[in-house]
């Protein structure tokens, strides 16, 4: 095999996908003719298979192939702890919210909480929310596309830029043009690519051990360097009872906040009925369960392989185990960028990152262009249909020529700490709000507020004096130390905060609403008493 084959595979796939990708995104704009069918064409025409695969494409991340399996490969059961808890999250939103979350006509978290409350106020404070958990993501998303764009052509680092912006292009062709139907599409398309190329790097590593999963980890633990630390929880954040508090707090994230992130809960509105959403649970998480396990196989395989030490050496927090092991499954004259293996799993990554950049900017725009707007969760302000797509469309313009900025800027720096970010918020702010509003009868637009604008603050202080912002390898500033708060991800006191938070403002609604129940307010007037305003 020449060098050069593994190279031209990844441009003729990479071509390739970006074509049909584009053909799906162009037969789907055919029928964006009216809101309804652009912001939630998707999971309505899929039925279950369809609608099911469609959100195991959303939830399949560059996080799920990349810092998962360097998860996996540095520390361990935790990182098997991490991939996990990204089944059961699934999951849990599906059993859990896939039904109550049904609803005509509606958009974006603030259009449901707003016909569900009753409450057009709590629109704003859900927008604000939402771009908070949909930007550090989607900065991270995109870098990462522009990084493994730059890998499978072989660009030099000079090069980043532009291949970040051509990934910006592509990501507001498919949801201006495709809506979220065409971005299903592209998702269900993605599953399938992500699905071969893990299940080829698994297969690939277990014959090596002679298709034994015990052999996998014992040569795993072996060449980690760690022991029995590789087999037990703590790795990752220590053994001691700080580092114990942040493994339950990052699990507790991780297993809440991936729940309710919007992009997720945007493709649970449009379903039909009950059992359609019940039927789309086996198709949305099987794919992920098979996609995580080939992660946790690769993560094992990178470590026994190439060595703890080596893939800390290539990145702190082992994003490029994944590629690394490519080339030790497959080595060739040139390196690893030469392999047909690392050609296929460099395309699988970048389909996966490109699809879930789109969802995601789609979500966004869509939250900037409703939940801002001031309209009614049911119409569109009195606009005319086309006035309302345009309107969209003009906001995931705006949406990615901001991302590009940023993600050009910032690179690769502070990416964990922009997901603990994104997943902390969602946990704290969006998990509570979504579940009061669901089972607590009689919740409020303020305590919905008070979730928001309380939390929100709380998370940005705990998270600023962290670990994750200093003092660490994978910190923004890891020549700096300046933390105070122990915990690398704040979730495990932010989550309780967000819930107390919620009650707290329904119970100051409820008392300002009827303040002579509580005690605190004025008699009202009855039989005898004097009215000011002259009734007898």
């Amino acid at each position: 095999m020449s060098a050069a084959d593994g190279q031209s595979l990844a441009v003729v796939v990479f071509l390739g996908f970006v074509a049909v990708s584009l053909l799906l995104c162009g037969l789907a704009a055919a029928d964006l003719d009216d809101p309804e069918h652009f912001y939630a064409g998707g999971s309505a025409a899929f039925g279950p298979v369809g609608g099911g695969l469609a959100i195991a494409g959303d939830y399949i991340s560059a996080a799920t192939l990349l810092s998962t399996t360097g998860a996996v490969a540095l520390d361990g059961v935790d990182g098997i702890l991490f991939a996990c808890a990204t089944i059961v999250s699934l999951y849990l939103v599906m059993r859990i919210l896939g039904e109550p979350l049904r609803r005509t006509g509606v958009f974006t978290l603030g259009d449901f909480l707003a016909d569900r409350l009753g409450a057009p106020s709590v629109r704003r404070a859900l927008g604000v929310a939402t771009l908070v958990v949909l930007t550090p993501l989607l900065l991270v998303q995109l870098s990462t596309a522009g990084r493994i764009m730059a890998a499978m052509f072989g660009l030099p680092d000079g090069a980043l830029t532009g291949c970040t912006v051509a990934g910006g292009a592509l990501m507001v062709c498919y949801a201006a043009f495709g809506g979220m139907r065409g971005i299903g599409y592209v998702q269900i398309l993605k599953v399938g690519v992500a699905l071969t190329a893990m299940l080829l790097v698994a297969g690939i590593v277990l014959a090596r051990y002679g298709w034994s999963p015990p052999a996998l980890f014992d040569a795993a633990r072996d060449r980690s360097g760690a022991g029995g630390d590789y087999v037990t929880p703590g790795l990752h954040f220590g053994h001691s009872v700080a580092g114990r508090l942040d493994l339950i707090s990052f699990e507790a994230t991780l297993l809440v906040g991936a729940a309710c992130l919007p992009h997720i809960t945007m493709r649970l509105y449009p379903v039909r009925d009950a059992r359609t959403a019940r039927r789309a649970v086996g198709w949305a998480v099987g794919p992920v369960a098979v996609v995580c396990a080939g992660v946790v196989v690769a993560g094992l395989g990178a470590c026994a392989l190439i060595g703890r030490d080596l893939l800390r050496a290539a990145d702190p927090g082992g994003a490029t185990a994944l590629l690394m092991v490519t080339g030790a499954l497959d080595p060739v004259a040139g390196g690893a960028r030469h392999s047909m293996l690392f050609a296929i799993v460099a395309c699988a990554v970048f389909a996966t990152t490109l699809a879930a950049v789109a969802g995601i900017t789609l979500a966004a725009a869509s939250s900037l262009a409703r939940d801002f707007g001031g309209r009614p969760a049911h119409r569109t302000g009195g606009r005319s249909a086309a006035g309302e797509i345009r309107r969209a469309r003009l906001a995931i313009v705006l949406v990615g020529a901001v991302a590009v900025v940023l993600a050009a800027t910032l690179g690769d720096r502070g990416r964990l700490t922009l997901i603990a970010l994104s997943f902390t918020v969602a946990a704290s702010v969006l998990a509570p709000v979504l579940l009061y509003a669901v089972f607590l009868p009689g919740h409020s637009a303020t305590g919905v507020r008070w979730t928001v604008y309380g939390t929100l603050p709380l998370i940005v202080l705990l998270l600023t004096g962290s670990p994750a912002v200093s003092g660490t390898p994978i910190a923004v500033f890891p020549d700096d130390d300046f933390h105070w708060f122990p915990l690398q991800t704040p979730g495990l006191v932010t989550i309780p905060a967000g819930f107390l938070l919620g009650l707290v403002g329904r119970t100051r609604a409820r008392a300002s609403e009827h303040p002579w129940k509580e005690g605190t307010g004025p008699v009202p007037p009855g039989p005898g008493r004097f009215d000011p305003v002259g009734r007898p």
